[in-house]
């Protein structure tokens, strides 16, 4: 056992002045290598940080809401002069879903309206993202609040013009003032602001709340009628915990059919989206991103195992005569062998340790750019990263490797001379 290690030790250290005597060689090796690892783990800790910021948005509704419309949010069947026809949600459908579904933990309504600008006395924020929504919003979507409250439900229900403002809009309006109970001007008339939401950061599916504001549907509906060709209406509903949800979904389509009067065979003309699907897309779209990664990098670190055992060979080429020297003093083929093969594995584990570096230096600048998007270099990746190292190194000197220890000793110094 001792002899094995001081094998392995002695052959380290053949290895590393070999490096150390060729230092220019030993850089253009482990370029390859460095550019193929950093390709790889870049692409994984960007895909890994972009999965992480899309959890965390998502984190805050329940994965089996349902969003009822008049339009899908994912590919459909129905050609799209079909889906032009169909009717928009009503406020009576939705009274009577939340009245009815009994699996249905909150039901809520929403009204899609255009940005709108929003001023407190000289102060103006323009084109502001308007969330038009009945008090229900705030359980099925949770908020939280820096200061006040949202609306409650009599609120709501009257469309009193009160507004839960952002925190960002709250900063650009009243600066360091106190925003609850003072008057701001929507629509051409004054809100009073019973609400900031808590900075949550920005947003991968359209804007934060940071810069929205929250409106009661009931205000829209009174002001405006019911059937304005500007907004487009949604019922969001969030099952009970544990419910069916096929057969939630099933209860919803059965009961929008019978309101509108639809035959067995004419088709829905709404549709109903869960946030579950939307998850199910993601997680595709970020496996094929991962998978194109790999396909791009692998080409990197196969250009970069070439180069490695490209530079093995001239170097066992280089050093015949002194190869032929230590075996005929005795040295066995395995310390040959161990000593190119640590060669080649240390030329490629520095490669990706330079590589990881890079990410490592990459990921904390975006990191610092971004302030609302992090970053993500995991022990797994670095990990990973290292081993697809060593294994290069492994597969690129094996060859070479074998080849040194094969020689005949008479022939090796008779070639060096």
């Amino acid at each position: 056992m001792l002899l094995y290690v001081r094998l392995l030790r002695e052959s380290f250290s053949f290895a590393l002045n070999a490096l150390r005597n060729n230092k220019l060689r030993t850089f253009l090796s482990l370029l390859g290598v460095t550019v193929g690892i950093f390709s790889i783990i870049a692409v994984l800790a960007a895909v890994d940080s972009l999965d992480k910021t899309i959890t965390s948005q998502l984190s805050s509704l329940d994965s089996n809401t349902m969003y009822l419309a008049n339009m899908s949010f994912g590919p459909t069947d129905v050609p799209r002069w079909k889906r032009e026809t169909f009717d928009e949600i009503t406020y009576n459908e939705f009274r009577i879903l939340k009245s009815s579904l009994e699996n249905a933990d909150h039901v809520a309504f929403q009204i899609f309206v255009r940005r709108e600008n929003i001023r407190y006395e000289s102060e103006l924020v323009s084109s502001v993202n308007t969330v038009v929504v009945s008090s229900e919003f705030t359980d099925i979507q949770v908020l939280e609040f820096e200061k006040g409250r949202f609306y409650n439900e009599s609120e709501s229900n009257s469309g009193r013009a009160v507004v839960v403002i952002g925190s960002e809009i709250a900063k650009s309006l009243f600066g360091d003032f106190d925003p609850i109970g003072k008057k701001v001007r929507l629509y051409g008339q004054k809100f009073t602001v019973i609400g900031v939401v808590k900075k949550e950061g920005s947003g991968l599916f359209g804007d934060s709340n940071d810069v929205s504001i929250f409106l009661p549907a009931n205000f829209f509906r009174n002001k405006y009628g019911q059937n304005n060709p500007n907004f487009k209406n949604i019922v969001i509903i969030k099952p009970q915990k544990g419910a069916d949800i096929e057969g939630l979904k099933s209860e919803v389509i059965q009961m929008m059919r019978g309101r509108r009067g639809l035959k067995p065979d004419e088709i829905n003309t709404f549709f109903i989206s869960v946030i579950s699907g939307l998850q199910d897309a993601i997680d595709s779209i970020i496996s094929s991103m991962n998978v194109i990664g790999w396909i791009i990098s692998g080409f990197s670190l196969l250009v970069g195992g070439f180069g490695i055992a490209n530079i093995m060979f001239v170097s066992v080429k280089e050093r015949t005569n002194l190869i032929g020297i230590q075996k005929s003093l005795g040295a066995k083929n395995k310390f040959i062998l161990f000593q190119f093969l640590f060669e080649a594995v240390i030329l490629a584990i520095v490669g990706g340790v330079v590589g990881l570096f890079l990410v490592w230096i990459g990921t904390t600048i975006g990191s610092g750019m971004t302030e609302d998007f992090e970053f993500v270099l995991s022990i797994q990746n670095m990990a990973l990263g290292l081993f697809i190292s060593s294994i290069i190194g492994l597969v690129s000197g094996v060859i070479p490797a074998l080849t040194a220890s094969r020689l005949d000793p008479v022939e090796a110094i008779r070639t060096g001379i």
